[in-house]
């Protein structure tokens, strides 16, 4: 008797298993990360990659619009109830413990995907968990669809501190409480090494930390805190240029404003002369041969 039950339910199982599998590859949720490595402070953004194979469309949001294109006009094409649930979950990987969700947004702007479509979402994991430790952290995409939770690939990345180069603080006139600390560090990013702007309050407030972008070391970056409240960062890009970035330091603010290109002083007249020659608009003098004056 029991061999015949073991027999019923071997393959019952089974079918069991598979059945799940074949459901479990209907939709696919990826997580792309834009850098192994991140400085503290940073939003660390990712791309998430849904891919809906199944029977339903699926999102989150409740009532999402699905847009189309008739000729140069985009149109509504279709409007969808969605209630599904995507999360991610971010774990220390020393010790494995979970991070909890400090934030009350949602991970991704409202979505409906179709059958047979996919999307791509834009995501800070830093604005939904506490990352202000230098760790190796693991973060795994998750999403929820008629009960079935299908996990995406973990995916791996370090917070750090950078090298530090220079600081400088800033002092606020109508709160003599409080002090704000920048510093400008360097660390690798892609095929470069990049300038970071971090900064931090006397009271423990850390605000977010700014990708100044590549630089070449051959000068060290300047910061200037001015009496009004604005912050100027100047670095190397180059042989030829400095990048001008623009703060604006409040008690309860920091903004960026923008950048601009600098030349070199010391190399614009050079350039200039080459703007000059380049593609003919200047044509050298040409003496004859028997004239050497």
């Amino acid at each position: 008797m029991r061999k015949a039950i073991l027999a019923v339910l071997l393959p019952a199982t089974a079918a069991a298993m598979s059945a799940a599998a074949a459901s479990m590859s209907e939709i696919t949720v990826d997580l792309r990360m834009d850098a192994s490595d991140y400085v503290v402070g940073e939003r660390v953004r990712a791309v998430v990659d849904i891919v809906n194979s199944s029977p339903d469309t699926i999102g989150i949001g409740g009532k999402v619009r699905v847009w189309g294109n008739e000729g140069s006009n985009r149109v509504v094409r279709a409007e969808y109830d969605v209630n599904d649930r995507f999360f991610i979950e971010v774990y220390r990987t020393g010790d494995m413990s979970q991070l909890a969700k400090v934030s009350r947004g949602a991970f991704v702007a409202d979505f409906a995907v179709e059958t047979g479509e996919g999307q791509k979402l834009e995501t800070f994991i830093g604005d939904h968990f506490a990352l202000g430790e230098p760790n190796r952290y693991m973060a795994k995409p998750v999403f929820v669809h008629a009960g079935v939770r299908y996990e995406g690939q973990p995916r791996v990345f370090d917070m750090v501190e950078g090298v530090r180069a220079v600081a400088a603080m800033q002092m606020f006139a109508n709160r003599k409480s409080l002090q704000r600390e920048f510093s400008l560090v360097y660390w690798a990013r892609g095929r470069s090494e990049h300038v970071f702007l971090k900064a931090k309050d006397s009271n423990g407030r850390q605000w977010r930390t700014t990708d100044l972008g590549p630089i070449l070391r051959i000068d060290k970056p300047e910061i200037s805190v001015c009496a009004d409240g604005k912050v100027f960062v100047l670095h190397r890009l180059n042989q030829d240029q400095f990048v001008r970035s623009e703060f604006w330091s409040l008690p309860d603010a920091l903004e960026f404003r923008g950048r601009s290109s600098v030349l070199d002083p010391e190399t614009a007249g050079t350039q200039s002369v080459r703007e000059l020659y380049r593609d003919g608009g200047v044509k050298p003098k040409q003496n004859p041969w028997w004239k050497f004056w």
